[in-house]
């Protein structure tokens, strides 16, 4: 690598070993991104905010460490973006909506706070649709995010921004959250790389009103970590899970579990729940368990429980909450094409009624229950993402059975969101021009084995990105 003008394609651990030996500062790390999110990002509008002068005075300090011997974290002076839902000291958390353009929070997010602790320089905040919710990334505030490999494709959502960033080498690590799949569809769409942690894992607190919200985003909804290498998903993670007493719902699990057996059973699922899924992505996920078994993995198609089932229901959930709670606080202030989905989603899901809405929760600890004692002889499932390529932009404003479609094909991604387990998403190819992705399922806790698995694939299969944004 030619450090001087090639550090925007390195990883994040990489560039970390690079400022610690000297080889490189930190300063020229942090330059060599601003430099490409200003060659780049209109091309595809990413990066909503440069952090230039902090993340310059930031990497000025981290150098000044290095050089006084002082001890240094496992990612000193490494830049990384940050989602704009996510609380960043001295720059907005405007969820994507123009009446929270400035809407500062007092502090950092908890994993934030870590993660600088650890040495990490925010360089910049990064585009999401409005509050999240939705699998295209766009708002009324920042505009629409274009997939680097099609611009006529969605990066996806709601993480779509840190996507299309790292995919285009603007930042080598980014923060994202994932309650139905934010983290898991813009790493397919993009050919990145993610962690979603269990449920508990990550400490999680709004410092803005309102501080703290509804059960479904409590149970479903989760903070973690996005990059191009799973090497830097590990180390990330590591930082991010530290405890903060502002979250009473962190677990304080260990980063790894004990040895399983050898070896490591997989079950393949290329089609969860029997409901369609498109051939290139049916030809991913069965390179994918080749590789595996390639990699020593016992790898068997077997069906892991109810995936359809639970995929109902996490809709039904969620989208009993927005009607019933959200839906009144959210019509006046998202943008026009928000809110034409969030009507069509609720014209194709209605809102149960309470006794429906209680016994939901009530269903859910039996899924729960089947998909323990199923990883109990099969730890890992490996399926899908989304099990449709990248859609077209637009896609999901045309209608109810569209909608309906998208959700189908989320199935085994909030499946996971639903039951609170952790899944790992790495690239396994290109197939007509998109990035082809896998997730690796595990059980509650056990990231460090979906992390393992898709190191196993990404040896084998490589990385797809950087890559510079196409027309």
């Amino acid at each position: 690598m030619a450090v001087q003008t090639e550090l925007w394609r390195a990883g994040a651990r990489q560039l970390a070993e690079l400022i610690r030996t000297r080889q490189v500062s930190s300063r020229e790390v942090v330059e060599a991104h601003l430099a490409r999110i200003a060659a780049v990002n209109d091309a595809v509008n990413a990066v909503t905010v440069v952090l230039a002068e902090q993340a310059r005075a930031a990497a000025d300090a981290a150098d000044a460490a290095v050089a006084a011997g002082a001890p240094l974290g496992p990612l000193h002076g490494v830049p990384m973006t940050v989602k704009e839902n996510i609380d960043l000291a001295g720059t907005p958390t405007t969820q994507g909506i123009a009446a929270l353009a400035q809407a500062v929070p007092p502090g950092d997010a908890p994993h934030i706070a870590h993660l600088k602790a650890a040495g990490v320089i925010p360089i910049g905040r990064t585009n999401l649709p409005d509050f999240g919710l939705r699998w295209h990334t766009d708002n009324g505030l920042r505009g629409a995010t274009r997939n680097p490999w099609d611009p006529r494709r969605t990066p996806g959502g709601s993480s779509g921004g840190e996507a299309a960033a790292l995919a285009t080498g603007m930042t080598p690590l980014g923060m994202g959250n994932d309650y139905g799949g934010s983290l898991r569809v813009p790493s397919q769409f993009c050919g990145t790389a993610t962690i979603k942690p269990t449920t508990g894992r990550v400490p999680w607190v709004s410092l803005l009103e309102p501080r703290d919200f509804p059960i479904t985003f409590q149970l479903f909804a989760v903070q973690g970590p996005m990059a191009r290498r799973v090497e830097d998903l590990r180390v990330a993670l590591a930082v991010m899970s530290r405890p903060d007493p502002r979250d009473p719902t962190w677990v304080p699990a260990p980063l790894e579990g004990p040895a399983p057996a050898r070896p490591v059973r997989v079950a393949v699922t290329v089609d969860p729940g029997g409901q369609g899924v498109d051939p290139d992505v049916a030809a991913g996920v069965r390179r994918a368990a080749a590789t595996l078994r390639d990699a020593g993995y016992r790898v068997e198609e077997v069906e892991p429980p109810a995936v359809a089932t639970a995929g109902e229901l996490w809709a039904k959930l969620v989208m009993t909450e927005l009607q019933m709670v959200l839906m009144p606080m959210l019509e006046p202030v998202v943008s026009a094409d928000a809110r034409q989905f969030l009507h069509l989603a609720a014209r194709a899901m209605p809102p149960l009624s309470y006794g429906d809405y209680m016994a939901g929760f009530t269903a859910r600890s039996g899924l729960a229950r089947a998909w323990s004692e199923f990883q109990a002889e099969w730890p890992l499932v490996l399926g899908p993402v989304c099990t449709m390529p990248p859609f077209p932009v637009g896609y999901d404003l045309e209608g109810v059975e569209q909608v309906l479609a998208l959700v189908r094909s989320m199935r085994l991604v909030v499946a996971g969101n639903l039951l609170g387990l952790p899944a790992a998403v790495v690239p396994v190819g290109v197939a007509n021009g998109l990035p082809q992705a896998v997730q690796i399922i595990g059980p509650r806790f056990r990231e460090d084995l979906c992390l393992d698995a898709a190191q196993a694939i990404e040896e084998r299969l490589g990385v797809l990105t950087p890559i510079d944004p196409r027309s």
